[in-house]
């Protein structure tokens, strides 16, 4: 598996992904809480100007994961998690966020965070092995679907 920085050239895959991954739980999101969590591939090729974009290529070339990230502040938001049903249980989602997590170290984020929906247990489980917490801190909710946001504190350079 390679993990690699998305280009323009991804956008119509990535939102494949996405749309592939979310499909399996599309009945728990609201309509527009779906399209939220799907967007096309116009708005891919937008977030790809707000901050990296990542995807996993199996050995085959088959990109069949997704992560982006968004540099603020307060920390780096992690969105677009998804990887495709044929590839889980082969740690893709476990890499694309070790890639998502050495950005955040480069920019020296005090934490990184996400929010997620609460019926995506598998995702959960996977951010709780990563060291994420639960943190009561809003959005509670994306146009009408509930979330929970997730964090975890990143080391400062001085304490590494």
């Amino acid at each position: 598996m390679r993990i690699r920085r998305a280009t323009d050239a991804d956008a119509e895959t990535v939102a494949a992904i996405l749309r592939d991954a979310f499909a399996e739980v599309d009945r728990f999101y609201t309509r527009a809480g779906h399209a939220a969590t799907t967007p096309p591939a116009g708005l891919i090729r937008e977030r790809l100007k707000e901050g990296p974009v990542w995807v996993a290529e199996d050995e085959g070339g088959a990109l069949v994961g997704t992560v982006a990230a968004v540099a603020r502040d307060d920390g780096v938001y992690v969105r677009s998690m998804a990887v495709t049903p044929a590839a889980r249980g082969r740690k893709v989602a476990l890499h694309l966020m070790r890639q998502l997590e050495l950005f955040a170290v480069s920019r020296s984020a005090p934490r990184m965070y996400l929010s997620t929906t609460p019926f995506l247990f598998a995702a959960i489980r996977l951010y709780e092995s990563l060291g994420f917490r639960r943190s009561g801190e809003p959005p509670d909710e994306l146009v009408g679907t509930p979330l929970v946001t997730m964090a975890k504190p990143l080391a400062s350079r001085l304490e590494r």
